[in-house]
């Protein structure tokens, strides 16, 4: 969810086929706006005819809901749902309930920054890796961003979805028509790198 554009940075595409544009997170204008009004704001940053829409994870929702908007698009999601059953039944509870509400972004961030302070060199490194490619952790974004995955609702469009069977946070039994890329955690957009590619270049093929 508070991933930026670097996890894409080991995504190869031809270049003579393709233009790559690299899209930030938006700001949302509260923890309560809607997905929608947040997409139709967000699709102000697509200035291409016949985009091709690749997400990760949330990005993967969100990639959906954008393509609704131009003609002739294509989706790819990658560690991503089609559709708010294929989460783990607790998280299905965790809505019902709406105890996401008190996810506690503010204490999470600060025991971060705690344990880094007194981490060994390996953790430190990990750390900071978590930092370069997770940067945007504010409460209202991050608190906007889990209400909203957990409250999608959506019947499928046609798409090419990669799912690692490997992936502990959307655990793959709960994943529908999908194509598995073996050994794939759900930061597989980072380790399998090269198998992603491919899949990508032969499905736009």
């Amino acid at each position: 969810m508070c991933a930026s554009s670097k996890i894409f940075e080991r995504i190869q595409l031809p270049k003579e086929l393709y233009k790559v544009h690299l899209l930030e997170w938006i700001q949302p204008l509260s923890k309560t706006e809607s997905l929608k009004s947040y997409v139709n704001r967000f699709s102000k940053l697509i200035t291409e005819n016949n985009p091709i829409f690749i997400g990760v994870s949330f990005g993967g929702i969100v990639a959906q809901e954008l393509s609704k908007k131009f003609n002739n698009s294509k989706v790819i999601i990658i560690s991503s749902i089609k559709y708010h059953t294929e989460v783990h039944p607790f998280l299905q509870w965790v809505n019902k309930t709406n105890l996401y509400k008190l996810y506690p972004v503010s204490l999470i961030n600060l025991l971060e920054k705690i344990i880094y302070s007194f981490a060994n060199k390996k953790l430190k490194r990990t750390l900071i890796t978590y930092r370069l490619y997770l940067p945007l952790r504010n409460k209202t974004y991050t608190q906007w961003a889990i209400q909203s995955f957990l409250n999608w609702q959506q019947q499928p469009i046609p798409l090419l979805h990669l799912h690692g069977d490997k992936d502990a946070m959307l655990p793959i039994q709960y994943i529908q028509n999908v194509t598995v890329i073996k050994g794939g955690t759900h930061a597989m957009i980072l380790t399998k790198s090269t198998c992603i590619s491919l899949q990508i270049i032969s499905y736009l093929a």
